[in-house]
């Protein structure tokens, strides 16, 4: 078996399940619960209020991590950090137009989102980098994002191992990216 078929046969595979997903939820989800006699429409109407409550609580979050996204960016420092590390990016063969998107992927979704989407466009969809970036966005989280805004938002103020097991798993999706890109593509 050569590789060539071994990646087309994950990709068939990815293809059918990504194609039946959500369909196969949409109607999963209901029919179960019609079958456990559950109330369906009223389960789902009282977490969209629990939900909207949350909304609520975490906008003070969500502001506070947004100007903080803006500053960082605005001020240069990610181009000069991208700039110090250019050297040793290269050496280990971790392309250096990349390293930005892993940064603000765990900052800001709409911000790594631009940024991914400008690389697309420079490199094309089908390029290898165009091919990364897109993995990078969708293999990875918000991590900072996502520890301001939920952390915030019941209160908690010491986050222990969530910070550095979210990165440690940021960094494995970065690298498992360029890796996985390389072999598949």
């Amino acid at each position: 078996m050569t590789w060539s078929i071994i990646g087309d046969a994950i990709r068939l595979t990815l293809e059918g399940i990504s194609r039946w997903a959500i369909p196969l939820l949409l109607v999963a989800i209901p029919l179960i619960g019609m079958i456990r006699k559950v109330k369906v429409y009223d389960v789902f109407v009282d977490g969209a209020k629990e939900g909207f409550e949350v909304a609520v609580k975490i906008i003070p979050f969500l502001v506070a991590i947004l100007v903080a996204i803006g500053m960082f960016r605005g001020s240069g420092a990610m181009d000069w950090l991208t700039g110090a590390l250019h050297p040793l990016l290269n050496a280990v063969g971790f392309p250096a137009e990349l390293f930005p998107l892993a940064v603000l992927r765990t900052l800001t979704g709409s911000g790594s989102l631009a940024f991914a989407t400008d690389l697309i466009k420079t490199h094309g969809p089908d390029s290898l980098l165009g091919r990364m970036a897109a993995t990078m966005y969708g293999s990875s989280e918000t991590t900072f994002y996502v520890l301001a805004v939920y952390f915030g938002a019941i209160g908690v103020k010491r986050t222990r191992h969530a910070v550095p097991a979210a990165l440690i798993g940021d960094v494995v999706a970065a690298i498992a990216t360029v890796a996985v890109c390389m072999w598949m593509f």
